[in-house]
């Protein structure tokens, strides 16, 4: 029987901080409260499955 590497459905995200544009990478489904390491703005918040996200999505990385 062959291993089949199962893809995840969940996938990082780089974003910018919509107060002072700083770019971070975070996780699609992000436990826990995600806030911008420069200025410290709320930028993702947990849902119990996809991260409501409150910043621009630049782009989805695979």
């Amino acid at each position: 029987m062959k291993n089949k590497m199962r893809e995840t459905s969940s996938k990082f995200i780089k974003i910018q901080c919509p107060k002072c544009k700083n770019e971070q990478i975070l996780f699609g489904k992000a436990s826990t409260l995600v806030v911008c390491l420069i200025c410290g703005k709320e930028l993702a918040a947990p849902t119990g499955g996809k991260s409501a996200v409150k910043a621009r999505v630049l782009e989805v990385l695979e």
